[in-house]
Formats: structure tokens, C-alpha cells, sequence
């Protein structure tokens, strides 16, 4: 915590975005340090999450890859997210090629990317709640991206003031 304090704000920001896209999450999450623990961080994380506008999430939905594909590059937030999907790597050609499919459907209806919190969860896990919200109507489902989108960001502001 007491890293992320020091930061200037610009450096702040940049590693703010690395939990959630938004900019302007981050800028609002950056203004309200310092923060004397994690709790008063996912505080001022939820606030500023409840804040965003829908372009807001579309910007931070936009950073994740869909579920079955690896993030490439050697960055920390690739790394974080091939870890979060860790679930799918034993899965299976079948379920595999379900989440493809359901991935391309959910897209078609939504208009953005599959985004569900997927630590400790298994491909299939993934995979009936991908079926289960194509059911969803779209005020619905913004609802549980906003909500999924926020349990991310619960875990990498942890990963992230863990590795300061």
C-alpha cells in the first residue's frame, strides 16, 4: 500500500490500470490516496466502479481477452489474466470448442467480450455461466458484468498492493 501511496499520480494511474482499464476508474481510484489499507482501497474501488458510465466499462472490458484464450505478452496484467483462465487449460476439445462458440454467440448479442471472474473456477464452470446469461436481457447483463468486473478488481488490487 504504502508503494502505491508514493507513486505520483500519472505512475499511480498506470498501475491502477493494470486491475481495471478504465481510465477513468483509475484516475478517480489515484485521486483518493493515500489509502491506509486494502479495505479503504476496494472502498474508493467500488465507488468509483459504481460511477462509470457504461463507456467507461466497455473501455475496461476491452483489455480482456475472452475466456479459452491466453493473453499474450509478458506484462503484469497478461500474466494475472492467463492466471485467473487457469480453469480452462485441462479442459477438454468439446468444452473448448463450446466456450469458442459461446464466446462468438455472446459477442454477437452483447456487443462485447464474455467477462466473468474466472479464479477458481473450471472451463465448465465458465462455460454454463456463459450459457446460463446468454438467456440475459441486456440491462441484465450489464448488471453482472458490472459485478464480475468488480470482483476482478477486488483480487488484482489485493495482487497488487501484495506486490508492492
Amino acid at each position: 500500500m504504502e508503494r502505491l501511496n508514493a507513486l505520483s499520480a500519472v505512475n499511480a494511474e498506470n498501475e491502477l490500470l493494470t486491475c481495471c482499464a478504465s481510465r477513468r476508474w483509475a484516475a478517480a481510484v489515484a485521486a483518493g490516496r493515500p489509502y491506509g489499507d486494502l479495505a479503504g482501497l476496494r472502498a474508493a474501488s467500488a465507488r468509483a466502479l459504481a460511477e462509470l458510465d457504461w463507456s467507461d466499462v466497455a473501455e475496461a472490458l476491452a483489455a480482456h481477452p475472452r475466456i479459452g484464450e491466453r493473453a499474450a505478452g509478458q506484462d503484469r496484467e497478461a500474466a494475472w489474466s492467463r492466471r485467473e483462465q487457469a480453469g480452462v487449460d485441462d479442459a477438454g476439445e468439446a468444452t473448448r470448442r463450446a466456450l469458442l462458440e459461446g464466446n462468438k454467440a455472446y459477442e454477437e448479442r452483447f456487443g462485447h467480450v464474455y467477462l466473468i471472474c474466472a479464479t477458481g473456477l473450471g472451463a465448465g464452470e465458465m462455460l454454463a455461466a456463459l450459457t446460463r446469461r446468454l438467456d440475459n436481457d441486456a440491462e441484465t447483463e450489464r448488471g453482472v458484468v458490472r459485478a464480475e468486473l468488480a470482483k476482478i478488481v477486488d483480487i488484482r488490487l489485493a495482487k497488487l498492493t501484495e506486490e508492492g
